[in-house]
């Protein structure tokens, strides 16, 4: 890597980590730092992918994540912070091309997105963020974040279709019913779904049981 690319690295990292301070735990920097390990990982078992393209993505997936918090999800994080993203990119000197594939990678990496991955460097950020969502660390992430948003532990009895985002409802196992299970039938790399396999497998046993505990089956 070239000295001009690794100054852009340099600075992102610092620009990502001063837009996610703000940030709750469950989608902290600490994420940030999985996902850039493991669209590393992916893009390593792709021939073809530019890994300057994938780290800088990663390293600014999610820099309006905190946008999005604070609108309580009316604002897409994945669509403002492309937008960002690029604008801090091209003010920093790298060049639009190469600007612009990074910006189309962060404007499609959300799961609940219109925008369809269509690059290998897209693909492996979209995996790479999935991963983290699901197996131990997603299990970890949800209650996390219901914890953050003052939900209750579990709620066996709820139909997900009438509970909302960002309240009280919205519990790890809601995150379990209404996206957490389905990642694994969406991941768009050959790696991808060889990580996602086991890691789901973890998750369902886990929600599994959780479910039994607390109906006292268990």
């Amino acid at each position: 890597m070239n000295k001009k690319d690794q100054q852009i690295i340099d600075l992102a990292i610092t620009f990502a980590k001063d837009r996610m301070s703000g940030l709750h735990s469950s989608h902290g920097w600490d994420h940030a730092e999985r996902v850039i390990r493991t669209a590393e990982k992916i893009a390593a078992t792709e021939k073809d992918a530019d890994l300057f393209i994938v780290r800088v993505s990663a390293i600014l997936h999610d820099i309006a994540r905190i946008d999005e918090v604070d609108s309580t999800g009316s604002d897409c994080h994945a669509e403002k912070g492309s937008r960002v993203a690029y604008n801090f990119l091209t003010a920093n000197g790298l060049e639009e091309e190469r600007a612009d594939r990074i910006r189309l990678c962060i404007l499609s990496h959300r799961y609940r997105n219109d925008h369809v991955p269509d690059s290998i460097e897209a693909k492996t950020l979209y995996d790479a963020d999935k991963l983290d969502s699901i197996g131990a660390v997603g299990i970890g992430r949800a209650f996390l974040f219901s914890g953050e948003v003052g939900a209750c532990l579990h709620n066996s009895d709820m139909d997900v279709n009438l509970t909302r985002a960002y309240s009280k409802e919205d519990t790890a196992y809601r995150e379990y019913m209404i996206k957490m299970r389905f990642i694994r039938d969406k991941m768009l790399t050959s790696e991808g779904r060889r990580l996602a396999e086991e890691r789901h497998r973890y998750m369902a046993q886990f929600f599994d049981r959780l479910q039994d505990e607390v109906k006292g089956v268990l």
